[in-house]
């Protein structure tokens, strides 16, 4: 029988998440404290993460890698989870996001290059 859990659903350690990402322990603590990700937390105060946590450390370290810095990161996140908010669901006629790819590539190009406050 195939089980499938919820991205949403925290189960997974922080040695399965630097596993996972190839992180490791104080970049995770890091992007924490930063404000980029709010792991769930169990009843011995150990964080505990999720699928989708999972995804958006993976997302953090792509925009690492093409140079975003942190506060570019926390904007382009920012914008995602607004343009998420106005999606219309069932709606044949409409895109499911505000921004096409071309868009978001030059968003993140923006933080890339310095253009932010």
């Amino acid at each position: 029988m195939k089980k499938n859990f919820p991205r949403h659903v925290a189960i997974f350690p922080i040695s399965v998440v630097k596993e996972m990402t190839q992180l490791t322990a104080r970049q995770i603590r890091y992007y924490e404290e930063q404000g980029l990700i709010k792991p769930a937390r169990n009843e011995g105060n150990q964080r505990i993460f999720s699928l989708n946590d999972i995804d958006r450390f993976i997302e953090i370290k792509s925009l690492i890698d093409q140079g975003v810095n942190i506060a570019g990161i926390k904007a382009i996140l920012i914008a995602k989870e607004q343009d998420q908010e106005n999606v219309v669901p069932n709606h044949s006629d409409r895109s499911l996001s505000r921004f096409t790819e071309r868009e978001w590539d030059e968003l993140i190009e923006k933080y890339r290059t310095g253009g932010f406050s």
